[in-house]
């Protein structure tokens, strides 16, 4: 167990700060998910250790404290499985703080893509209506200029040439 949790780890990490170019709303969601991925592994394996032998236990193999974990982190707690020791309960405090934390981190993470994307879209319209109108101003003084020009050598045809 050990050795595998080691090699999971050393690819969380490497695919955490792997890339250089990802977003902060990538790299919190992974760091997250790679928190709670390894306090779900840990916390079952501490869960084990913690009930064995107690009675009434009922987290006394990994599989079942795997699955308690699970259930105690994504805080859905169907209440089949609990600790029954007090070092059991601290285990269980902390992957409760642990899951609420990590998806309320996801969460807040997507929402916050989700507005970035949307502002980004908006500023590439406003950019985008700025440069119409831009065009728009150049074209406009840019006829009203040959308009004016050709006022001004109609007034000196009719005036018969320039003022002397």
């Amino acid at each position: 167990m050990p050795r595998m949790l080691s090699g999971l780890l050393a690819r969380l990490v490497d695919l955490l700060l792997g890339r250089q170019g990802r977003s902060l709303h990538l790299k919190a969601s992974c760091a997250a998910a790679a928190l709670l991925v390894v306090v779900v592994l840990v916390g079952s394996y501490f869960a084990v250790l913690a009930e064995r032998g107690a009675p009434g236990a009922q987290l006394t193999t990994y599989p079942r404290a795997l699955w308690w974990s699970v259930e105690t982190a994504t805080t859905v707690g169907y209440g089949d499985l609990y600790p029954v020791t007090l070092w059991g309960r601290i285990v269980a405090v902390v992957v409760m703080v642990t899951g609420i934390t990590s998806f309320g981190l996801v969460t807040a993470a997507l929402a916050t893509w989700f507005v970035g994307r949307e502002q980004e879209r908006r500023g590439h319209f406003v950019r985008h209506t700025e440069e119409a109108a831009e065009e728009v101003y150049t074209q406009t003084t840019r006829a009203l200029h040959e308009r004016f020009d050709r006022l001004e050598r109609l007034l000196d045809d009719h005036r018969g040439g320039p003022h002397r």
